[in-house]
């Protein structure tokens, strides 16, 4: 189980160069919005959320951390999977609880963003980073 956790693969080069440019996009993009959030990891959706402080802190880690993951290529499934649980939730948020729609127009809320990101942390989680990584240097290749 852990070799197949931990594994990197065996794509083509081209393959491999595609979902670095893809890890460090998502993981900056990911570092950056959970910059915000980690600084008052507790509290970042207000004073008026539902969510207790301990999962907005787990949110808030998993972007930020599992974005720098992301970028590195550390503990890639690891942080997809962290990733993927928060992306989960918002998708829902917006979807159910606020009923955005898929794109709004108008400049309002919208799910497609939260959707997106979760399809690639979902990705990274299937395929692992791929050989240009700190996995691949830490696990080696299975």
């Amino acid at each position: 189980m852990k070799s197949k956790i931990l594994s990197t693969g065996s794509n083509n080069l081209t393959v491999d160069a595609v979902l670095l440019v893809l890890r460090v996009v998502i993981g900056l993009s990911f570092a950056y919005y959970g910059s915000f959030k980690i600084q008052n990891p507790m509290h970042w959706m207000g004073e008026e959320s539902t969510f207790p402080g301990i999962i907005q802190a787990l949110a808030a880690i998993s972007e930020f951390c599992g974005g720098i993951a992301l970028i590195a290529g550390f503990l890639t499934r690891v942080a997809s999977f962290g990733i993927a649980c928060t992306m989960i939730v918002a998708t829902y948020m917006h979807l159910v609880v606020n009923g955005d729609p898929f794109v709004n127009f108008t400049g309002g809320g919208s799910y497609d963003h939260a959707l997106q990101m979760l399809v690639v942390a979902v990705l990274f989680l299937l395929v692992g980073p791929g050989r240009f990584s700190v996995d691949r240097l830490v696990f080696g290749k299975y």
